[in-house]
């Protein structure tokens, strides 16, 4: 299985099972002298990991992450950064009923046309488990953006119900089990969550991350685009079905004295007067926010039954029992996040590689 490694001079390669002894990582292009302990990057696993909510998957695991390699008297060596997290609360007895049998609008078919067989115990590779080393490897993709660059995330859609923008408050984040930053519409994302829930079914979202103190230049011009590789970034996570830079979509409406960003010298610096690009220009950063959406689809694996069919050509019935979140998009987030951080970073050493 080839495409289990991300970004260029910053490389990310991970490995590990939903349902194994371990999962884990090498991050490659790390460069010597950050400071870096696990304290450093458990923070961020801490907001990724499941069974902080009733409105998440129940699997209850620490998410402890060891660094195994490249770093020494608490600094980066320049070698791979090795990190390790152990995973404890497996049931593999819940996917039992689901061995012989394919979940429709899941990866259970289509793994086994492509390798001739799967593991089904929480989907193997296929699970969101693996976007764990992911949110890890970002802590130290923060280091190498420095304080000045801030990535945040939040959940902006879920099912019909979207937040206002009026009401947008960063600080609502983190005061929700949603990253909602609307305090009103994450009281009503409840009543509809448990809903979904007592009916065993699951809803799709919407997530939206930004990062703020982006340099001008980052990105290359034709096939390595920054926004290009956002969006493969964001398209790699698990369930996510489309990914939007800027005004997205909705600039097909707009005319092109709407949608361009006009820009005015203030105090000798160049300010855009709108932002409907998202940060980029050209495959380039222009300076101002990074904006990215994406769009998280339903949970595959719900109990209501659907139509299937099983791995001997049988029309059967599917039913998934277990552990599973009733919106994926919630932990998105911080995957969302995640994938972005890691972007940039690698994009930073690239530039610096090339322009000095």
């Amino acid at each position: 299985m080839p495409g289990n490694s991300f970004g260029h001079l910053f490389r990310l390669t991970t490995w590990g099972e939903s349902h194994g002894p371990v999962i884990g990582c090498v991050v490659d292009g790390v460069p010597p002298g950050l400071a870096l302990s696990e304290t450093d990057i458990q923070p961020w696993l801490d907001r990724r990991r499941p069974g902080q909510s009733r409105f998440i998957t129940q699997r209850k695991e620490p998410d402890k992450v060891t660094i195994l390699s490249g770093v020494f008297a608490g600094k980066t060596t320049g070698t791979p950064v090795a990190l390790q997290i152990a995973n404890f609360d497996t049931r593999a007895k819940d996917y039992a009923n689901i061995a012989g049998t394919y979940r429709p609008g899941h990866a259970d078919f289509t793994y086994d046309r492509k390798y001739g067989l799967r593991d089904y115990r929480g989907s193997g590779r296929a699970s969101a488990r693996e976007t764990a080393m992911r949110v890890a490897a970002s802590a130290i993709a923060r280091k190498i953006l420095g304080k000045k660059v801030r990535i945040r995330g939040a959940l902006i859609q879920m099912g019909p119900h979207k937040v206002s923008r009026n009401r947008w408050r960063w600080s609502q984040t983190e005061k929700n089990p949603f990253f909602c930053p609307d305090a009103r519409t994450a009281k009503e994302w409840e009543a509809f969550l448990d809903s979904v829930r007592k009916r065993g079914s699951s809803t799709g979202a919407v997530i939206e991350v930004v990062a703020s103190g982006v340099m001008a230049g980052l990105g290359e011009p034709v096939y390595d685009k920054l926004d290009a590789d956002i969006a493969k970034a964001m398209m790699s996570i698990p369930a996510v079905k489309g990914v939007e830079i800027g005004a997205g979509f909705a600039a097909a409406a707009l005319s092109g004295e709407e949608n361009a960003d006009e820009m005015r010298c203030k105090s000798g610096k160049t300010v855009f007067l709108t932002n409907n690009a998202g940060g980029t220009l050209g495959g380039i950063s222009s300076g101002q926010d990074i904006v990215v959406r994406f769009v998280v689809k339903p949970t595959s694996s719900i109990r209501i039954p659907q139509q299937s069919v099983s791995a001997k050509g049988r029309n059967v019935e599917v039913a998934t029992k277990g552990r599973h979140d009733f919106c994926v998009g919630i932990r998105a987030v911080p995957i969302g996040e995640a994938m972005l951080a890691l972007v940039l970073a690698d994009h930073l050493l690239r530039h610096k590689a090339q322009c000095g």
